[in-house]
């Protein structure tokens, strides 16, 4: 059943979500979203915030274990714009697009002005370190207290203790988690009572940072089309994605809709 309202996540102070398939979905923009997420870092109680795509619905809907794992977090971010659309279309006033990618150098900028410190985890050796220089380019004044470049395969349990360890060592006051999805909000639910920093799941966006993905030409995001663009550049990689996952969120979504225009 849809769902719009107020309701508390752990951790941080009441805002409206909006049911979309299989998520509750926060309503919140670039700014809301940065403020939420230094309350977070102020409280000091940790937590995890992901950036719910089309992608994400769709996972959550097929293993619903997984969806409880997303509607857990502190706060369940619209990364996709098919998102943004089903909360309007719902009458969520302010409903806006936050997108992993934007988030994070937004964030980088503002834990640079107030003295935060961030860590990164995921992605290549290569890509890491390009994402470190980038950032204290772009942010000379940002404190980068952790970054690390997992194997592509799952962490025994001592590699993950050790991880682990070093975390806690360094101290960041936010964690950017490129893994990509499903596995990058695993991660996060396994560590979220034994790691103290405020972890985001941003997917690509380390990717995007250092030039190895193109960005796509924001008229076309606009459009909703951002999709058709990365399919387009890395077809054997994301068509089950996009052919096969899209098409049935639009049912679901048209189911739900439905349902809600007949319980009116």
């Amino acid at each position: 059943m849809a769902r719009v309202g107020l309701k508390k996540r752990i951790g941080i102070e009441e805002s409206e979500r909006v049911w979309v398939v299989s998520l509750d979905v926060d309503v919140c923009n670039h700014e809301s979203a940065i403020g939420r997420i230094a309350a977070m870092v102020k409280a000091g109680d940790g937590g995890y915030v992901c950036f719910s795509s089309v992608h994400m619905v769709m996972e959550s809907h097929d293993d619903p274990g997984f969806g409880e794992i997303v509607n857990g977090a502190n706060m369940v971010v619209p990364d996709g714009l098919p998102l943004v659309w089903m909360q309007k279309l719902q009458k969520a006033k302010g409903a806006s697009r936050v997108r992993g990618p934007s988030m994070m150098p937004k964030l980088c900028k503002y834990a640079a002005a107030n003295g935060l410190s961030v860590g990164f985890y995921g992605g290549t050796e290569e890509t890491i370190r390009g994402v470190q220089e980038r950032a204290l380019r772009d942010y000379p004044d940002l404190r980068i207290a952790f970054a690390y470049s997992p194997p592509f395969r799952p962490l025994t349990e001592p590699e993950d203790r050790v991880v682990t360890q070093d975390i806690l060592r360094s101290k960041p006051d936010i964690l950017f988690v490129g893994l990509g999805c499903p596995k990058q909000e695993r991660w996060m639910f396994a560590h979220r009572d034994t790691i103290p920093a405020v972890m985001l799941g941003v997917g690509a966006a380390f990717d995007f940072y250092v030039g190895n993905f193109r960005e796509c030409p924001e008229w076309l995001q606009h459009l909703g089309l951002e999709w058709l663009f990365r399919l387009i550049g890395d077809p054997r990689r994301l068509w089950r994605r996009y052919i096969y996952l899209n098409p049935r969120f639009i049912c679901l979504a048209a189911v739900q809709l439905a349902g809600l225009r007949r319980s009116r």
